[in-house]
Order: structure tokens, then C-alpha cells, then sequence
């Protein structure tokens, strides 16, 4: 039994909890905040529960929008309404968008929760398995060349050189997700570079395992065809976040706090090795995570799949020593941040060019950018991250996450 609970009362959950576990041993709850700061996005469906529980009193006494709105998106799994009042208004509104069962709030009575939870799941149950009949499951099981049973397709989010990106939802998660499938197949009775990649991304997330690092939730390969699963972050990306206009102090923090998930990641012997606003997500609640871990590295592993010298990345955001395919170390990543906290400030990128050949020698030869002059008090900052020499950097990213949050701290 697997049930969603919605709500912030965390006495009630705990109860909800302990009912359900007293009829069902391995019954697992997840809870989902009601507050409307982090709302359930519209595409998600609740597919992969048995029954979802809303609590009336979550999200500032909006509990009743959440029933509705739920209640009402085809095929949402069968809502359990915990009310205060049976018989209130808002108890009715909540049930004439389908709301499954209404039960009591101040006492929730056993009996009556357990019951409701097993007709919600009986129905459930039915609803899922006259789909999984149905010709419509295959078609949204698709991805590319790739057919994956548990995720529902939502929709391409991009299109790529190696790999399509989609947005689906993963029963075994109970959460939306970004599915990355290769674009072409495996070769027959070839070793796959592309599979290898996804493998070795999921290694490096799996030992890093930080709140900074995305959630890598499985990777695997479907016919020819190679995919992996992660969290979805429908808040975008740093980029997004600077085209919309940032002031200098929340350049800084984002700054700092992808700094200190380079901190997280170095710890684990990993570098990144592509570090850019692309690469910087955005959660609901405004904290960070770094994707995209197909270009990283990491020493322990037993393959290497890049060639030696040869060059990975993004230009505009190299450190001198990796755009020339020389040896790097955890000061190339910090390098990068210096690149993207330079632009956030500046809006503009430290070098730009026609030719990324031009752009990699300017890293290296180039003056380094002055600020605008109403920052100046910030190049030391910049002048400090973006050194030419890994020596003259800081070195590790909590040492530039504190230089930059002091930075910060005396800006007027």
C-alpha cells in the first residue's frame, strides 16, 4: 500500500502513518507540503500511489482547493478529503469535483480511514489495469526509440546531438521526471559509449549524494536503446533565473551556493568539468542542484571514457588548463563559477568570440574582465576565481563559497 499524504500537520501524518502500517505492514506514506509556494505541478497524476489523503487544514486552510483541484485532473488517483466539518460548505464543494471519500479530521477513526483507503486502492487498482489493456499505454510509454514501462510520457522537453530529453511521470518515484534516452541505438554486440556514459553519471551521483547533486533515480536500457531518470526541476534553471533579471547580492548567493555543491562533489572525488547556468537547477524552494554529470569525473571508476587530451565542456565557462586539455584538479570547477558569477554580475560572459578555439585562447591569454564600475569593489572577487594559474585560485569551494558570501556581506 502506498499512499500520498498532503498536508503539514505532522502529528496527523504520523497518525495516518500508524493507522496505515496497523492494517497493512509495509504500507509506505510520503508526504507533500500543502503550502501553495510549492504546489503538485499540473501534469502529475499521482499514478504511482494507491490513494492520495488531503488534509483540509494544509497550505493556510486551502486544503479544499487541493481536493478540488486534484479530484478533478483525468485519471488522478481516488482522493481521501479530511475534513472539519462533514456537512460544511467547503467539505461540498470539495466533493462535487470527485473526491472519493470525505472522513473526519479531529478524530480520524481507524476503522473508517482504513476502510476508505482500500476502496480508493480497489479502484485504483481496476483504473490502472483497464489502461495497462488499453492501446493508449503503449503510446505513452514511448520515448524516442525507447519503450519504458512505470513512466507515463508527458512531453520532449529537448532535443539533443546524443540524447532527447522528456518530461514523464515515474510510478516507482511518485514524482515527475526527466527521462535522458539516447538518441541512437547500441550497436549490435558493440560496447555502448552512450550506456557507459549514463552508467558512470549514475555511479557519480549515487557516491556524491548531496541535496546540491540532482536525485538520479535509475538508469538503464530498453532494446538498443540507453536511458536515465532524474529529478525534475520545474523552477529552471540559473539561466532562466538571469534572463528574468538578477540584483548583484542574489548573483552572490547563487554564487556561493553553487560553490559549496562543488564542495559536496569534490569531497566525493568527482569534477564536474562542466559547470555553467545550464547546469544549475532551481528548486520550489530556491535551493540548487547541479545536473548533468556525463562530462564528470571520477578516479576510482574503472573505465575512462574520455580520451586523454581531448577537450569537454563549454567554452565560454573553461578554465585555461581544461580548454587546453591539460591536467585539472577541483580549481578548474571554481574557475567556472568565477565564469558564471562574472556574467550574472556583468550580464554579459567574461569572453566572447566567433570561434570557440578564440574563446578557449582568451582564457588563457586575455586580460581578465573588468566589472562595471558601480561593482568594482567585487573584481578582487573575480580577479581571485578567474586566475590564470590554478595556484593563484582559491582552493577548495568552501573557500570561495566564504570569500563570496564575505563579498556579499560588505556590499552597501
Amino acid at each position: 500500500m502506498r499512499v500520498l499524504f498532503i498536508g503539514d500537520d505532522r502529528r496527523l501524518g504520523a497518525l495516518i502513518q500508524h493507522h496505515l502500517t496497523c492494517r497493512w505492514a509495509d504500507a509506505e506514506l510520503v508526504t507533500r507540503s500543502g503550502d501553495a509556494r510549492s504546489p503538485l505541478a499540473p501534469e502529475f497524476l499521482a499514478q504511482g500511489f494507491d490513494a492520495v489523503i488531503v488534509d483540509q487544514s494544509c497550505g493556510s486552510q486551502r486544503g479544499h482547493e487541493w481536493a478540488s483541484d486534484l479530484a478533478a485532473r483525468p485519471d488522478f488517483a481516488p482522493v481521501v478529503y479530511l475534513a472539519d466539518e462533514i456537512e460544511g460548505e467547503i467539505t461540498r464543494a470539495a466533493c462535487a469535483t470527485g473526491a472519493t471519500v470525505v472522513l473526519a479530521r479531529p478524530r480520524v477513526d481507524h476503522i473508517a480511514l482504513v476502510a476508505a483507503v482500500e476502496r480508493a486502492a480497489q479502484r485504483q487498482r481496476t483504473a490502472v489495469a483497464a489502461w495497462r489493456a488499453s492501446p493508449a499505454a503503449v503510446d505513452v510509454q514511448r520515448f524516442g526509440g525507447a519503450t519504458l514501462p512505470g513512466y507515463r510520457h508527458v512531453r520532449q522537453l529537448a532535443t539533443g546531438s546524443v540524447s532527447d530529453l522528456f518530461l514523464a511521470e515515474s510510478d516507482a518515484a511518485g514524482a515527475l521526471a526527466v527521462l535522458k534516452v539516447s538518441r541512437s541505438p547500441r550497436a549490435d554486440g558493440g560496447d555502448d559509449p552512450a550506456y557507459r556514459r549514463f552508467v558512470q553519471e549514475l555511479e557519480i551521483v549515487e557516491r556524491v549524494r548531496h541535496r546540491a547533486v540532482v536525485k538520479v533515480y535509475d538508469v538503464g536500457m530498453s532494446g538498443l536503446y540507453a536511458w536515465l531518470a532524474m529529478e525534475y526541476f520545474r523552477a529552471g534553471d540559473l539561466r532562466a533565473r538571469m534572463r528574468a533579471g538578477i540584483t548583484p547580492r542574489e548573483a552572490l548567493a547563487y554564487a556561493a551556493g553553487i560553490a559549496r555543491a562543488l564542495a559536496a562533489v569534490h569531497d566525493a572525488e568527482v569534477l564536474h568539468r562542466d559547470v555553467k547556468p545550464g547546469n544549475v537547477m532551481v528548486r520550489d524552494d530556491g535551493s540548487l542542484a547541479l545536473i548533468d554529470f556525463g562530462l564528470a569525473r571520477y578516479a576510482a571508476l574503472d573505465y575512462e571514457i574520455s580520451d586523454h587530451g581531448q577537450i569537454f565542456g563549454t567554452p565560454h565557462y573553461m578554465s585555461p588548463e581544461q580548454g587546453h586539455g591539460e591536467p585539472i584538479d577541483s580549481r578548474s570547477d571554481l574557475y567556472s563559477v568565477g565564469a558564471v558569477l562574472f556574467e550574472m554580475l556583468a550580464n554579459r560572459k567574461p569572453y566572447t568570440a566567433d570561434n570557440p578555439m578564440t574563446i578557449i585562447y582568451m582564457h588563457r591569454k586575455a586580460p581578465i574582465p573588468a566589472l562595471p564600475a558601480e561593482l568594482a569593489v567585487l573584481q578582487p572577487l573575480i580577479e581571485r576565481l578567474l586566475a590564470k594559474a590554478p595556484e593563484d585560485r582559491f582552493e577548495s569551494g568552501r573557500d570561495a563559497a566564504e570569500a563570496i558570501e564575505a563579498a556579499a556581506a560588505g556590499l552597501a
